[in-house]
C-alpha cells in the first residue's frame, strides 16, 4: 500500500457499497441478504446485520488469498498496532495460538517452552502440534499471590536445559491486567535463536494511549495474538495476529492459519476489526479518554469506600508520573517486584478489604444489583472497562458497592476487634504474615496454575484419545495423588488445572474444591458440576 490512511475502513466500506447496491443473491449465505427473515419477529435484528454478511464474491477478497480490501485492511493493522505484518481472525486468539503452534512446532516431538498457565487454546495446539512442552514456573506477585509471567533467568535456564527448543511463549498480560517487561524476555530469545510468542489477547489496546502499558511488539515479541474484541470495541471472535522480525516462517504461517481458521469466514466479524482499528488509528489516545475518565471515577470513589482495595503494583515504576499502570510501561521494575511492574488501567481489580465477603460472594451481590464483572476468584472480582466505558456507568456502580457495604456492615463484628480494626486498603495490602487481618495473597484463582519444579521435564501431548477402559469416575474429594484422565478447566479464564495425564496434587485438588464450592464454572470436564472426576486406574498410569 502506497500511502497510509488511517481514516480508512475498506472492508466496512466494501460491505456499505455491496448494501447500498441492492444486488439480487444467488450466493451463499442462505439468508439472502436477510430476505429469508422478512416478515418474521426476528426480522428487526437478523435483516439488519445479514445485509452485511456475505462471502467470497467478487470485489469482496478472500481472507485465505487477500489481494483488495482485506489486504488494504490488514496492512492498516500493521501500521496502526507497530507490527510488520498483521493477520485477521475470525475465530479469536484461539485461532492465532493454535497457528503460531503449529508453525514454530511443524513436527511432532518438537520442544516448545512455555509458562504452566496457559489458555486451553495453547494447550489445544500443543496436542494438535504433538508437541513437546516444558512448563516453567510463573513469578508470584508477592502480595496479592497471582501468578504474571516468568521471569528472563527461568527463560534462559530452561533454554540452555532444552537447547532444541523451537520457541518461547508466554501469557501477558494475565486476566487480571497484571504485566512486566517483556524485553528481557525477548533478548534471551533471541541470544538463543528462537522467536518469543506472547498470547496478548487482554492487550490488544496496549500501547495506544500513554497512561497504557507497552505491547508486546514494542518489547521485541516476534508473534503476538490480540483479542480485538475484548479491551477494542471488535465483534466477539475477532481477533488478530501480529508478526516481525526474522524468527518466523510467514509463508508456513499464512498455511497454518488457513488450516484453522474456516473457509468461509464472517465478513461482519472482519469489518468489526476494520473499524475497531480505524476508531484507535484515526482518534489515537483520544480514543481512550472518556473510558479513562470511567477509571478515574471509580478510583476517586474507591478512595472514600475503604471497605474495598484496588489491586496495583506495589510501589510506582521508575520514572512514572501516574503511578501504577502510567506511561512508563517500558521502565526497569523496582528491585524484587519485577513479577508485577504494570497493571492495565481498565481491569479494575477489587476486593473487600476486610475478608468479610469472598470474590465469587461479592461478584454474586455485584450481579444482584445489575453490574456484572469479568470473573472473579476466592479473593477479587475483575471489573473490565473500555474505551466504550462511562462515567455515569461507574457512579452506578459505586452506589452499589456502596450497598453492599452497608448491607454486610454486620460482618466486620466478626473480625478480630470488629470495626475497629478495619485497615485502609493500602494498609491491608501491606499485612505481615502473623497479624490478626485475612492475609492478602489468593489461595484459590481461576488463573493460577503452578507446579512443584522450576522448570519441569517434557510432556509430549498428542491427540491420542484416553481409553474409557483405562478410567474411573472419582470423587473430586479424593483424587490427590491419581493422575488426571480428562481436562478441568474454570472459566473464565479458561485456565486447565488439570490435563490428561498429569498428576493431581493436594494442593489442585484443594484448589478445584474451593473454586467448586464458590461456584465457579467449568469446561471439558465429563461432569460440570464438579462432583466427580475422570482418572486413570492405578494400575494403568496414563500418559498424556
Amino acid at each position: 500500500m502506497d500511502r497510509i490512511l488511517p481514516g480508512r475502513a475498506p472492508v466496512y466500506e466494501m460491505l456499505e457499497q455491496y448494501r447500498v447496491k441492492g444486488n439480487i443473491s444467488y450466493h451463499v449465505p442462505g439468508h439472502k441478504n436477510g430476505e429469508a427473515y422478512r416478515g418474521s419477529e426476528t426480522a428487526g435484528f437478523l435483516s439488519e446485520v445479514m445485509r452485511y454478511d456475505v462471502t467470497e464474491i467478487t470485489g469482496t477478497d478472500d481472507l485465505h488469498h487477500p489481494e483488495g480490501v482485506i489486504r488494504e485492511a490488514q496492512e492498516l493493522a500493521a501500521d496502526c498496532f507497530g507490527a510488520e505484518e498483521s493477520f485477521f481472525l475470525v475465530g479469536g486468539s484461539t485461532a492465532g495460538n493454535l497457528a503460531l503452534i503449529l508453525t514454530v512446532c511443524p513436527e511432532a516431538g518438537m520442544t516448545l517452552i512455555l509458562q504452566r498457565n496457559v489458555h486451553k487454546s495453547v494447550i489445544h495446539g500443543l496436542m494438535l502440534a504433538g508437541a513437546r512442552a516444558v512448563f516453567i514456573e510463573p513469578q508470584i506477585d508477592p502480595l496479592s499471590g497471582l501468578a504474571v509471567a516468568p521471569a528472563a533467568e527461568a527463560v534462559q535456564a530452561a533454554l540452555a536445559a532444552y537447547p532444541e527448543a523451537a520457541a518461547v511463549l508466554v501469557t501477558m498480560p494475565n486476566y487480571y491486567g497484571m504485566g512486566s517487561d517483556l524485553a528481557p524476555l525477548a533478548r534471551v530469545c533471541h541470544t538463543s535463536g528462537v522467536p518469543l510468542l506472547v498470547d496478548e489477547a487482554h492487550g490488544a489496546h496496549y500501547g495506544q494511549h500513554p497512561a497504557l502499558p507497552a505491547g508486546a511488539l514494542m518489547c521485541g515479541a516476534d508473534g503476538v495474538v490480540q483479542s480485538t474484541h475484548k479491551m477494542l470495541p471488535a465483534l466477539t471472535m475477532g481477533a488478530m495476529l501480529h508478526v516481525q522480525g526474522p524468527w518466523l516462517d510467514r509463508a508456513l504461517l499464512r498455511q497454518r492459519l488457513a488450516m484453522v481458521q474456516s473457509s468461509s469466514p464472517s465478513y461482519p466479524v472482519m469489518a468489526s476489526l476494520d473499524l475497531a482499528r480505524r476508531l484507535v488509528h484515526s482518534q489515537g489516545a483520544g480514543a481512550f479518554t472518556a473510558g479513562l475518565a470511567a477509571v478515574d471515577v471509580l478510583r476517586r470513589g474507591l478512595a472514600t469506600l475503604p471497605r474495598y482495595g484496588l489491586l496495583q503494583p506495589a510501589a510506582p515504576l521508575q520514572g512514572a508520573s501516574g503511578g501504577a499502570g502510567s506511561a512508563a510501561a517500558t521502565s526497569t521494575p523496582p528491585q524484587g517486584m519485577a513479577a508485577y511492574s504494570t497493571q492495565d488501567p481498565f481491569k479494575a481489580v477489587i476486593y473487600d478489604a476486610t475478608g468479610v465477603l469472598g470474590g465469587f460472594e461479592l461478584q454474586r451481590r455485584l450481579e444482584e444489583k445489575g453490574m456484572v464483572p469479568e470473573m472473579s476468584d476466592d479473593r477479587h472480582v475483575v471489573l473490565a472497562f473500555s474505551l466504550g466505558s462511562k462515567a455515569d456507568d461507574t457512579q452506578r456502580l459505586l452506589a452499589a458497592l456502596r450497598e453492599i457495604a452497608e448491607e454486610t456492615s454486620g460482618g466486620l463484628a466478626n473480625l478480630p476487634g470488629g470495626t475497629a480494626k478495619q485497615k485502609s486498603s493500602t494498609e491491608y495490602l501491606h499485612t505481615e504474615p502473623g497479624e490478626d487481618q485475612v492475609q492478602a495473597s489468593v489461595k484459590y484463582s481461576t488463573w493460577n496454575n503452578l507446579m512443584d519444579d522450576f522448570i519441569s521435564r517434557p510432556v509430549l501431548f498428542s491427540m491420542k484419545p484416553v481409553n474409557p477402559v483405562e478410567t474411573e469416575r472419582i470423587r473430586l474429594e479424593y483424587s490427590a495423588g491419581r493422575t488426571a484422565a480428562e481436562m478441568v478447566i474454570p472459566y473464565p479464564p479458561g485456565i486447565p488445572l488439570v490435563y490428561p495425564g498429569e498428576w493431581i496434587s493436594e494442593d489442585i485438588c484443594s484448589r478445584l474444591v474451593s473454586l467448586r464450592q464458590g461456584g465457579a464454572k467449568f469446561q471439558a470436564c465429563a461432569d460440570p458440576a464438579l462432583q466427580h472426576i475422570q482418572v486413570y486406574n492405578i494400575k494403568k498410569g496414563g500418559d498424556v
